[in-house]
């Protein structure tokens, strides 16, 4: 009959500038999507150099490798008889362009560049890509010689097309073109064309899933249509990761899902469909003539069929209901795969951490064990590529894990590194933890350390510095704090490169951080302390997440050390005990709670609030525990925090991304790093606000009195 088609789309664990990796993962993708009878295999954006290339598009290396990629893959067996979509860029009258390159049985059939870029959070297309900013257009693009010697073309079309099968229509919409007030799938739509792909390098932010899955429902419901979703995975060179979600949709209905986190570096969906599916829904409702200025797409015909003429047997995929993760599963599971990434990719032995017994550090204690968890259950299904990854990571071509606790003793060194400051107590809760994850932990203390480097400060100077409790200054007080800070840093660097060694073990260890986003919104960290790190998996997670997520760790791992770090004050343990007990909390310190916290930095981010506008609205969210005058005082603080602190931004550890509320200095929160401290016309506008309300409020209570 003709009506059925198999489809395949996949999510690719892509590596910036890994030509021959990419290539090996396409070629692989490609292979099972032919395996599975299907005729059209969609990869993600820009999949043969990787999406995270940055300045590197700059470079003619860059599309010159592209090609050679390219040529291969037409010159491969595995990529005939199936329609192949890739992603590369490609550079047209001297314009560089973020294009999808179709082809099938060794002719390219059309190049498709990008119209509506990507240029908000942490994307910035616009740097590097020009938008294809004629719709509806296509010209012809003259291919290099090593392209032309393998397809025997000169030009082919390049532009906004579609292509005309013998039994179908198929266009293509690339990344955030989904995303806009203005998608291309509307217009095609309207104009028949009913298979619609998504070539996507969509990063993953907490909850973000939902979003791509009700974007990609409605785009099918409004108007029928397939609509395919392909996305990168993995950590492809910096902080971002890509959380697949690969999907088909028919008519407003999910019919195939893909992993959204998974350490396989391929993964393929396919689906049957009906086209009649489509043809009856639209027939009711569509109407495209009856659109005002109404343009038909340029179509490129292509003598190929994606059904079979006996298809009658083969069976429709039925509508499932997409299961999201809960926000603590997305922060055990996400920051877990980039880490694993990171580490097989770095060539390194394993992680080192700073334990402290408190909240963050156990955070990021809990997401490497969570990595151990996957890496065991990947090899207990079967897979021979995370096999062969973790045996190269422990340097042992023999070895199988068979329990994370075993293999978190061979990839993970903890360090509870104590001053006369620390308590027994967090001594006991880093100690706990990490018996329970089976870190292999070492506790030292750092007094002498810190003894000898402020005898120098003394010899030098004749004086010694004295802690706020003993009598001192509060410059004294904050200079003796970072000095142990400092030393910790300094510590835990030693042990990450010799520590293997002192075992006879080859390789180095990557140090960890564990500062969350409110403490780096305030500043509230030392520079160059043990917040300093290679990299730091929750330095994109809020404090009241961490919480939720080491709850659902105490549940889900039976981590029962974990109670009694979630049930302690937090604190940086840096000042003097009274009676053996903590007196130093990090609330106090930094003068506002983090629930506060987090809502102002959503404030002051996602809602772009300087600090009049700021205070405007927490006034009102803050009416039932807050006068105007106390909430004034909060934001003046919160800002003069973070104006003093901002310049710590400029050398934070690199972090995973995952809220969209990081103050990440790097290229999602551009802000100066010096700033006016005082805020003169923002606080006098404040004030004034006060002065205005706060009688009239005085006014009235007098009335009711």
């Amino acid at each position: 009959m003709g009506r059925k088609v198999i489809l395949a789309t996949c999510a690719l664990n892509q590596w910036a500038l890994d030509f021959d990796g990419n290539l090996r993962r396409i070629l692989k993708s490609v292979e099972v999507a032919r395996s599975r009878g299907a005729r059209y295999r969609l990869g993600p954006e820009l999949d043969v150099c990787g999406y995270g290339c940055a300045d590197h598009f700059y470079e003619s290396d860059t599309l010159l490798h592209c090609f050679q990629v390219l040529k291969e893959l037409l010159e491969s067996p595995v990529t005939q008889d199936i329609i192949c979509d890739v992603g590369m860029p490609v550079m047209h009258h001297n314009v560089r362009y973020n294009c999808r390159v179709i082809f099938l049985n060794k002719k390219i059939l059309l190049i498709r560049p990008k119209m509506l870029l990507a240029n908000h959070g942490n994307n910035r297309e616009l740097r590097w890509f020009s938008p294809w900013n004629k719709p509806r257009y296509v010209e012809e693009y003259f291919l290099p010689r090593m392209i032309q010697d393998v397809t025997r073309q000169e030009t082919v079309p390049f532009g906004d097309g579609v292509l005309s099968t013998n039994d179908t229509c198929i266009g293509s919409e690339i990344c955030a073109e989904l995303w806009n007030p203005r998608s291309p799938h509307v217009d095609m739509g309207l104009d028949g064309v009913e298979i619609i792909t998504n070539s996507s390098a969509s990063y993953h932010e907490l909850s973000k899933a939902s979003r791509r899955v009700s974007l990609i429902r409605s785009a099918t419901s409004k108007s029928g249509g397939i609509y395919m979703f392909a996305n990168q995975r993995g950590c492809d060179g910096d902080r971002l990761y890509y959380d697949g979600c690969a999907m088909i949709a028919v008519n407003g209905d999910i019919v195939a899902q893909g992993a959204q986190f998974s350490l396989e570096d391929v993964e393929v969906l396919t689906a049957s469909l009906d086209l009649e599916d489509v043809r009856s829904y639209r027939g009711e409702k569509c109407h495209p003539y009856l659109q005002p200025e109404y343009r038909p797409c340029h179509r490129v015909k292509v003598d190929f069929s994606l059904s079979e003429s006996q298809d009658v047997y083969f069976p429709s995929h039925e509508p499932i209901e997409w299961r999201f993760h809960l926000a603590e599963e997305e922060i055990s599971l996400g920051p877990a795969c980039w880490l694993w990434d990171y580490l097989r990719r770095s060539g390194q032995a394993g992680f080192l951490l700073p334990l402290s017994g408190g909240v963050d550090s156990s955070s990021t204690a809990c997401i490497v064990y969570s990595m151990c968890h996957q890496i065991c259950q990947a090899v207990k299904n079967g897979s021979a590529q995370v096999l062969e990854d973790v045996r190269h990571v422990v340097g042992n071509a023999a070895y199988t894990p068979k329990e994370p606790r075993e293999l978190c003793g061979r990839l993970f060194t903890t360090c509870y590194m104590a001053s006369e400051n620390s308590s027994q107590d967090t001594c006991n809760r880093a100690k706990d933890l990490a018996a329970q994850i089976g870190s292999t932990h070492i506790n030292l203390n750092i007094d002498m350390a810190v003894k000898a480097i402020l005898g120098i400060f003394s010899l030098v100077t004749g004086k010694l510095p004295q802690f706020r409790a003993n009598g001192g200054s509060t410059r004294e007080n904050i200079a003796l704090q970072n000095v142990q800070a400092r030393v910790r840093m300094i510590l835990a660097y030693l042990f990450a490169q010799l520590s293997l060694w002192a075992q006879g073990r080859p390789g180095g260890l990557l140090v960890l951080g564990s500062a969350n986003v409110d403490e780096s919104l305030t500043g509230y960290f030392t520079k160059y302390d043990c917040s300093s790190a290679d990299i730091n998996p929750i330095g994109g997670i809020s404090k009241t997440d961490l919480k939720r997520f080491l709850q659902y760790c105490a549940d889900k791992f039976k981590l029962s050390a974990l109670h009694s770090i979630l049930a302690a004050p937090p604190s940086a343990e840096l000042e003097p005990l009274r009676h053996g007990h903590v007196s130093q909390t990090d609330e106090s310190d930094m003068g506002m709670t983090y629930t506060e916290l987090s809502l102002i930095g959503r404030l002051r981010k996602i809602s772009k609030c300087g600090p009049y506008s700021m205070f405007c609205k927490l006034i009102h969210m803050w009416r039932e525990t807050c006068s105007p005058s106390q909430v004034a005082v909060k934001v003046k603080h919160f800002f003069r925090m973070y104006s003093a602190n901002r310049h710590k931004m400029t050398t934070v550890t690199p972090a995973y991304h995952a809220e969209n509320y990081s103050p990440d200095d790097n290229r999602f929160d551009l802000r100066p790093f010096l700033y006016n401290t005082l805020w003169n016309r923002q606080f006098r506008c404040i004030d004034e606000q006060v002065s205005q309300m706060e009688p009239k409020k005085n006014h009235f209570q007098n009335l009711n009195n």
